[in-house]
């Protein structure tokens, strides 16, 4: 098992990104062609910068990434990424500048996770709040023919959430990816609108 995670971890520091957690941004991207060249993509959640990173990668120099985070990110803000460091809970002025200017949308995508406390049920819902706030941007700045991808915790609330999906995404598929720690509780959701 500490093998596994350590070929991540150590393949995230060879290719220079500062998570592992990138690796799941590539699963996802190699089976259901996520990226392209040109798109805007919102990357919701987005410090470290791995996520930023590869996305500002596939779509080349005349696409974007707008990154927000509590966080500072840990990698250079060159060229076509855009960085907004506060609370996507508490929009206020500048942001609201941001994703205006910035949108519509061809991906939003959000590996937010709350601050676990190891106590499932609060772990849980607290991923559920995230889940649903990062579908309310999704809804509201998303291209007509656009891609959400979103992390929730495993939880009783977790079928709701994915009929909620259903209303407003043509087609809805759940993936784990196999970078995934086997004991992570965590699950992708990913809603397409119609092409």
């Amino acid at each position: 098992m500490k093998n596994y995670r350590d070929y991540y971890f150590k393949k995230a520091k060879k290719e220079n990104y500062p998570a592992r957690s990138v690796y799941k941004l590539m699963e996802m991207d190699k089976k259901f062609g996520l990226f392209k060249k040109g798109q805007n993509i919102l990357d919701l959640g987005a410090s470290p910068g791995s996520w930023t990173k590869y996305a500002r990668s596939k779509v080349g120099t005349n696409g974007k990434v707008v990154a927000i985070d509590l966080n500072e990110l840990k990698i250079p803000i060159q060229q076509g990424i855009v960085f907004y460091q506060g609370d996507i809970l508490n929009r206020d002025e500048e942001l609201e500048k941001i994703l205006m200017d910035n949108s519509p949308f061809d991906v939003v995508l959000s590996d937010m996770a709350p601050k676990t406390t190891g106590v499932k049920i609060t772990d849980q819902s607290r991923s559920l709040e995230l889940a649903e706030m990062a579908l309310d941007i999704a809804i509201e700045f998303l291209k007509h023919n656009g891609s959400f991808v979103v992390k929730i915790f495993n939880g009783p609330d977790v079928p709701d959430f994915q009929k909620k999906l259903r209303k407003f995404f043509k087609i809805v598929k759940t993936y784990k990816p196999k970078s995934s720690r086997s004991e992570s509780k965590e699950t992708f959701f990913l809603g397409f609108k119609k092409q």
